[in-house]
């Protein structure tokens, strides 16, 4: 049974939908907190078990009869997330998966600038020492991350965020697709994937191109002062700790973490990525 974790997630959901086109619903499992939130994959015959990565001994019943098992990484900040997937790891190791497969990203390194990469790259180094064969899809950054940028300036015609570099933003739908190619395809995507990208990386100057073209009326990119940034961030209600949280993001980018792309997307999929344009367009739409 292929299993996949975190399957109500944005990610998780994609996955499985792409393995519903792959193989018969009765060969996939999922492990989800709620199973509730899962009833829709029930109803296509999928196997819903509840697994939560912060309670381990859940994991045993929601892995049974794993041939392979692909954990999403934990949607949690700090020091818990490194103990949560390592949970996971450990639970599909005792289920004798054959392959165990995790959702990294490319620019996983231990001295990041970006907390969420070191958590990557620790989580690489457990799945290392299992002896069990693995795959660590090391994910373009998520091109998704614009929506949560770009409101004020679609309203005031002024992208204003801190000093950036380029990202490689890279579509949910074209990483999916990805991940469901490893769980299903023998030997493929072996030990650490190089990034899994689209084409190119783009810096929210680009971005503020973009929008322009997708608007029609001119947004201009503003360099902001992290501390300014912070401050007017906290003051339009998002939470201090998140305001820092995303000031390490582009100090990230600033070094060049993220400024890296690579065929092997395109190659897996058979077409090309989705564009930050054709994600920004559907962004647009479903505001």
């Amino acid at each position: 049974m292929l299993i996949v974790t975190g399957a109500t997630g944005h990610l998780g959901s994609l996955i499985v939908d792409r393995l519903l086109e792959r193989v018969p619903a009765d060969r996939i499992g999922v492990s989800v907190r709620d199973v509730s939130k899962a009833a829709d994959l029930a109803e296509r015959g999928v196997r819903v078990r509840a697994g939560d990565f912060t309670e381990p001994d859940s994991l045993k019943h929601a892995f049974e009869g794993a041939e392979r098992v692909l954990v999403v990484s934990a949607a949690i900040r700090g020091g818990g997330a490194l103990t949560a997937n390592k949970a996971a790891i450990d639970a599909a190791r005792e289920a004798s998966a054959q392959r165990v497969l995790y959702t990294s990203h490319q620019a996983a390194s231990p001295t990041s600038l970006f907390p969420p990469q070191k958590v990557h790259a620790a989580t690489e180094e457990h799945l290392k020492q299992q002896g069990v064969p693995y795959t660590a899809l090391r994910n373009g950054f998520y091109a998704s991350t614009l929506g949560y940028y770009i409101g004020a300036a679609l309203k005031t015609g002024t992208l204003a965020v801190p000093q950036d570099g380029p990202v490689s933003w890279t579509a949910h739908e074209d990483l999916a697709e990805a991940a469901a190619f490893a769980l299903t395809e023998d030997g493929a995507l072996e030990g650490i994937t190089p990034p899994l990208t689209a084409r190119h990386t783009l810096d929210f100057a680009d971005v503020a191109e973009i929008l322009s073209r997708i608007t029609g009326r001119t947004i201009t990119r503003v360099v902001m002062d992290d501390n300014e940034w912070t401050s007017a961030a906290v003051a339009d209600g998002m939470p201090r700790p998140a305001a820092e949280f995303s000031l390490t993001m582009f100090a990230a980018s600033c070094k060049g973490e993220f400024n890296a792309t690579n065929p092997t997307l395109e190659a897996i999929t058979g077409h090309p990525a989705k564009s930050v344009r054709e994600v920004l367009e559907a962004t647009l739409r479903s505001r």
